[in-house]
């Protein structure tokens, strides 16, 4: 689909799901992308992390795509650009702590000198084709939180990116209200808002109000104090960094995204009070209550810093008397591998505190009482819900109509949605699936290779070699070999029996090839069926002598 004289909206990420945020704007022939990110996989995609948005719509609209805005730097909606920013081949337009972010992943990944970074130092509009763009400050948990404002010949619409209303941000100033009110003077079309905390009552709360928690429960503590929290949550980070002044302890980053996050902040301007760090070998000399450590991982992340601690592998030691706190919140899906964790520090008898426990935690997202705040500042005629699941999305449409937007707009990943002219409808369909980045390949989600690899993983494996001569008659005894398969003490007996029906299926058939090669298979299968309840993967190789 190619947009004629309208303003289309399609998202193809982050809509129905919370991560993975990718969004279209349409109008006049050509497309505007705000934001391409990533999510991270889970158990129903093994040996994969990263999953990856199928941008096949636009890939096949290249000639029609104008450049990239990405509204801040979290991995859910930069993460896939080292992935795709070179063959997109458009500029991508970012300021400067997000940018810097961006620039270092496209280093990683040898392609920065193939991809055009615009750097936005200011909050002048810019134009990209029919779109006039200008960056609107937001509170959120991470520098440089924009809301965009989008300026088209059909009206305004204005993005809001991932937000909050926090009057003590630590970093960066927002927008004030006043600001936000001048905008919606001017005539908003869409609001094209966050809807993760639809559900929550009450507002997300202060950084401010985080430092006092965390002084009043590390202060109290004996031993040594590692708090997790988000790498790319730099606010939090100055935070501890005021803490640790606060209560006479040396800093200690452990993590790789830490140390990435300190330094491009400090580049761009922040963390410049931040205490000077300790490596871990002076955490470790030091009495235990002189050192408070920052660690990533407190998602359950198996090869971040704290499960590594966790488990005892890695330089900094924990044990009794020592407190570990989780300054972020518990993302949904990844309860068993933070238990996991949470159990193994337990085991070391270390203290836990979480937001349960103590106000060592806000979210960076707004809860209903600031959905509301925005709704009145900005007056739009059309709420557009998105960056979050099928049930926070309709739910925050309830809410603005409910508050007064004359109307509001579901949609899914892959809805093409009208906004104008006349009244917002759904008017077709995209594709909008999941790629995933497993090792070095890009993959379809869905595709043979993680389909193999969940019916590995669910029934096991079976591999039978049959040898035969030229008359097709079998040559020794078949070679079986199981993987995954259950069955441990009667291992042998199984294999025999398996054996048994190779080599009857063998004499049992006389046309060769890919039919005995299937009837040695299913004799194999519905042996180890018997054996087992499961039907594994059989793989046969006839060798013919």
């Amino acid at each position: 689909m190619t947009p004629g004289n309208e303003l289309l909206f399609l998202a193809l990420g982050g809509s129905g799901e919370i991560g993975m945020n990718v969004n279209l704007y349409g109008c006049r022939g050509k497309w505007l992308m705000v934001d391409c990110g990533v999510t991270f996989g889970g158990a129903e995609y093994p040996g994969v992390d990263i999953i990856l948005p199928d941008l096949q719509f636009i890939e096949e609209r290249l000639d029609d795509l104008l450049g990239i805005v990405l509204t801040h730097g979290h991995e859910d909606h930069i993460g896939a650009l080292p992935y795709f920013a070179a063959d997109l081949g458009v500029p991508l337009y970012a300021t400067p702590f997000t940018a810097g972010l961006i620039h270092e992943k496209l280093e990683e990944e040898g392609i920065a000198d193939k991809v055009k970074l615009h750097v936005v130092r200011d909050e002048e509009p810019f134009a990209i084709g029919d779109f006039t763009i200008r960056y609107v400050p937001l509170a959120h948990s991470i520098p440089e939180g924009n809301a965009l404002l989008i300026e088209t010949p059909h009206g305004n619409i204005f993005h809001t990116g991932d937000w909050k209303i926090d009057e003590e941000p630590g970093l960066g100033s927002p927008s004030t209200s006043e600001e936000l009110t001048a905008i919606g003077d001017g005539g908003v079309l869409a609001l094209v808002c966050d809807s993760t905390n639809a559900f929550n009552p009450e507002a997300s709360g202060s950084e401010g109000a985080v430092r006092d928690g965390l002084d009043k429960v590390i202060g109290e503590a004996k031993g040594r104090v590692l708090v997790t929290t988000f790498a790319s949550n730099a606010a939090r980070l100055q935070t501890l960094g005021e803490v640790a002044e606060d209560t006479g302890r040396r800093l200690c980053l452990a993590g790789r995204s830490l140390e990435r996050i300190t330094r491009v902040a400090k580049a761009s301007g922040y963390l410049r009070d931040f205490p000077e760090t300790i490596d871990f070998e002076t955490a470790m000399r030091l009495p235990p209550s002189q050192v408070l450590i920052v660690a990533t991982g407190g998602q359950g992340e198996p090869r971040a810093a704290l499960s590594r601690i966790a488990e005892g592998n890695h330089p900094i030691k924990l044990g009794a008397g020592d407190l570990v706190v989780f300054s972020s919140r518990q993302i949904p899906g990844n309860e068993v591998a933070i238990g996991r964790i949470m159990n193994a520090l337990a085991t070391m008898d270390c203290t836990i505190v979480t937001d349960r426990q103590a106000f060592v935690h806000v979210s960076g997202h707004p809860g209903r009482p600031e959905l509301v705040e925005m709704y009145g500042w900005i007056r739009p005629r059309i709420l557009l819900p998105v960056h979050g699941e099928v049930r926070h999305i309709h739910e925050q449409a309830r809410l603005g109509l409910a508050s007064g937007i004359p109307m509001a707009v579901n949609q899914v990943n892959g809805d093409i949605v009208r906004l104008a002219p006349g009244k917002p409808e759904t008017i077709g369909h995209a594709h909008a699936g999941r790629l995933v980045l497993d090792g070095d390949v890009i993959l379809p989600a869905d595709g043979a290779t993680i389909s193999e690899r969940r019916r590995l993983s669910l029934y096991g494996q079976i591999s039978v070699a049959v040898a035969v001569d030229g008359a097709g008659r079998m040559i020794g005894s078949p070679q079986i070999r199981t993987q995954g398969v259950p069955v441990e003490e009667d291992r042998e007996p199984f294999l025999d029996e398996a054996c048994d029906a190779a080599a009857a299926a063998v004499a049992a058939d006389d046309r060769g090839g890919d039919a005995l090669r299937e009837a040695v298979r299913l004799a194999v299968r519905r042996t180890a069926t018997r054996w087992t309840g499961k039907k594994p993967i059989v793989d046969v190789l006839i060798v013919e002598a």
